[in-house]
């Protein structure tokens, strides 16, 4: 399904934003579940008590929805029936660098295995229909494609290899196995460039794909290069169309009396903004005050719906983006910089419109009441992390003018104190903490990799954590209450497989995991709790993260495993996120009183709204991973023949990987370059054992390594082992 078409389908019904007259996806399945056998257009429009021209069409096109869906498929006759009743599987296409592939079901299930024969009519990323034929030499469920419901390219990005009157594009993607056949390359393109090409067809069981030159890139792989290449790599949207550019001028530069009109006055309330020194766009400015048995906290986040009309060229721009994407040196914005970084940044020492969440605390940290209001505001101190950080450990002094500053400081001194007791309520329910570490990226003047750091977080940095939690609590259970469709976060729990894995790996660390069946949250806390000051605590931290699910945006009301809630949902960034932006609405809707009729969204369109963002969510992480992959790659190729220490952070049948402590960067250690001996791998105890030698390499163990190579194309880093 290309962009149009989703845009299309998450619009309304109709102008007003009322449900469809059109029976619902769900009413189709039902019908379809009771027949035994397919059923027609004109079957289904009887059954369901549709007739008419207009009826006939509307109900076409939503059958043509659900089966590129995968949930319908029409045989040769023109007969619709489910899929799962066919035995067919819909599923989205994982590829991989030798040829073959899986398909990673919609519901839950293994992945089936596809051959390279197979993997010859896709691409990664396409979502197929799939039926199982076989359960191969190695235990796998083998699939053969039915149908392929939608491609998941339009253009590729790679190396053009020329040809004489010819040429290929060879993917960037290593996961795009087929090269891209160029007929009639431009004269413009030589041997060697990174090209944009357009498919003008897509891969074929008996044809190979095949395109045109739409873009030259360049010839030398530069730091800047990369990230155009990533951002055609993952298909990120990064310009704006004219109509976009032409709303976003039309925005008034400041906030007006009429935009005021009908706002609680929080003017005068001494909120601030607390955020890295970088920042450029404030969603949320905090204030907490003492009551006589516990706090009061007002969360303030950036009124986007004011701007943002749902239907509008920048509500259907920020949709298709669906999130900010942050790389080391640049930043792909939901929303253009008028709004990002201008009308709806929480800027201090002006009026912003804000939509502010009001939250009552007991003296023990639970939420007692809460409720959401509409207002302007007025930030009254633009805060670093580590600026609270230094006031709070030794009493610095806050860059707040004189008249301001006994207000704010006490401010921050009753959000720490906040902090303390919302710190104790989330270790009393068995929140998950991850302190996971990150690098920075700092840049010389010509774009070079000057350094790779450790970046540090403080306690202001969970101050704001916890004060955006609780806010965002209260904005899902508000919304479950009303009954109001909105995406949820959901974290289920994790898989008994995954778990049953992470057990074994830790049984090789000398470690338990309580319990038999999926342990609950505060089970893995204490287990991370437990293993705090061990050297190898990052990487256990790691063990535990892979072993869970992804979080995903959804209608769903599931709850939250990792923060041990049931009810969540995401609130406190709607400048960089679209979920948050439909929270807003949502609330806005019922804080307004207006009737459920008058409510924009169904249930079936935040499905689709969810899978959506859940998409571009992904596709943002995978796309800021893959360039900052390419960084140290760029960076350590600057340190070959150099030696640092690391930890054994994974070990395979072909070697170790090794993570370097001082830069965090990840490397090989091939099986052939360590010390003359056969070497046996133990997938259980993930571990590497020497046959004669005695050395055994298991997870977690210290050692010194010499970097050897560094491929930034391949994103490949080779170590040798000096000591272990």
């Amino acid at each position: 399904m290309n962009t149009r078409e989703k845009k299309a389908r998450m619009k309304n019904a109709d102008p007003k934003g009322l449900a469809s007259p059109l029976s619902s996806r769900r009413e189709i399945v039902e019908l379809l579940q009771r027949r035994e056998k397919p059923q027609s257009l004109e079957m289904i429009a009887e059954q369901l008590g549709h007739s008419g021209t207009m009826a006939l069409e509307g109900l076409s096109g939503r059958l043509l929805a659900m089966e590129k869906d995968g949930q319908i498929i029409q045989g040769r006759k023109g007969r619709y029936g489910l899929a799962q009743k066919m035995d067919l599987i819909a599923g989205r296409v994982i590829g991989h660098r030798d040829g073959f592939g899986f398909v990673a079901s919609d519901e839950e299930g293994p992945d089936l295995y596809l051959s390279p024969k197979e993997m010859r009519k896709v691409f990664h990323g396409d979502r197929v229909l799939v039926a199982t034929v076989k359960i191969d030499r190695r235990g796998r469920l083998e699939g053969s494609i039915i149908e392929v419901l939608q491609r998941a390219h339009e253009t590729v990005v790679g190396r053009y290899q020329d040809e004489s009157d010819s040429g290929f594009v060879i993917p960037e993607d290593r996961r795009l196995s087929q090269d891209i056949l160029i007929l009639d390359p431009p004269p413009a393109v030589a041997d060697g460039d990174i090209v944009v090409a357009r498919l003008t067809r897509q891969p074929e069981r008996r044809r190979r794909p095949r395109g045109v030159i739409e873009e030259v890139l360049g010839s030398e792989l530069t730091t800047g290069l990369e990230i155009d290449l990533v951002l055609h790599k993952y298909d990120i949207p990064a310009s704006w169309n004219e109509e976009v550019v032409a709303q976003a001028d039309q925005l008034e530069s400041t906030v007006s009396d009429s935009d005021v009109q009908g706002r609680q006055d929080l003017r005068k309330l001494p909120l601030v903004t607390i955020d890295g020194a970088d920042a450029r766009d404030f969603d949320d400015a905090v204030y907490c005050e003492l009551r006589a048995d516990g706090w009061r906290l007002a969360v303030a986040i950036a009124d986007v719906s004011h701007y943002v009309s749902p239907g509008s060229a920048l509500d259907e721009e920020a949709l298709k983006r669906g999130t900010s994407v942050y790389f080391p040196d640049r930043v792909i914005p939901m929303l253009p910089e008028a709004l990002s970084n201008g009308l709806c940044s929480l800027r201090p020492a002006v009026d912003r419109l804000a939509l502010v969440c009001w939250i009552d605390f007991t003296a023990a940290g639970e939420i007692e009441a809460y409720r959401f209001e509409r207002a302007v505001i007025h930030s009254h101190a633009r805060l670093t992390y580590d600026q609270v950080a230094e006031f709070l450990a030794d009493g610095a002094t806050l860059p707040v003018t004189e008249t301001w500053q006994p207000i704010v400081e006490c401010n921050i001194r009753h959000l720490a104190e906040l902090h303390a007791v919302l710190h104790q309520a989330k270790q009393r329910r068995g929140a998950l903490a991850f302190e996971t570490k990150e690098v920075d990226v700092r840049f010389a003047e010509d774009g070079s990799i000057e350094a790779l750091t450790v970046r540090e977080r403080n306690k202001a940095h969970t101050i704001i954590e916890e004060c955006m939690v609780a806010a965002n609590r209260c904005a899902a259970e508000f919304l479950d209450q009303q009954q109001v469709p909105v995406l949820h976060r959901i974290h289920d729990k994790p898989d008994e497989e995954k778990i049953t894995a992470l057990r074994q790996l830790l049984g090789s660390l000398q470690l338990a995991l309580p319990g038999e069946d999926v342990p609950d949250a505060g089970q893995l806390t204490a287990l991370l709790d437990s293993v705090v000051n061990r050297p190898d605590a990052q990487m256990i931290q790691m063990m535990v993260l892979r072993s869970l699910r992804q979080a995903v945006y959804s209608p769903a009301v599931r709850g939250h495993y990792g923060m041990a809630l049931e009810h969540y949902a995401h609130f406190t960034s709607p400048i960089r996120r679209y979920p948050d932006l439909l929270v807003h609405r949502a609330i806005i809707h019922c804080v307004q009183k207006r009737g459920r009729n008058e409510y924009r969204y169904t249930p079936e369109q935040m499905i689709e709204l969810g899978e959506h963002c859940s998409m571009v969510e992904r596709r943002a992480d995978e796309a800021t991973r893959d360039l900052m992959a390419a960084y140290k790659c760029r960076f350590i190729s600057d340190h070959l023949g150099e030696q640092f220490d690391g930890i054994v952070t994974g070990v395979t049948a072909f070697g170790i990987f090794v993570t370097l402590n001082e830069f965090l960067v990840d490397g090989l250690v091939h099986v052939s370059s360590l010390r003359n001996d056969y070497y046996h791998y133990d997938p259980v105890l993930q571990r590497l054992s020497a046959e004669h030698g005695g050395e055994v390499f298991r997870l977690g163990d210290p050692v010194m390594v010499t970097v050897m190579r560094a491929a930034v194309e391949d994103r490949k880093i080779d170590f040798e082992l000096v000591t272990h």
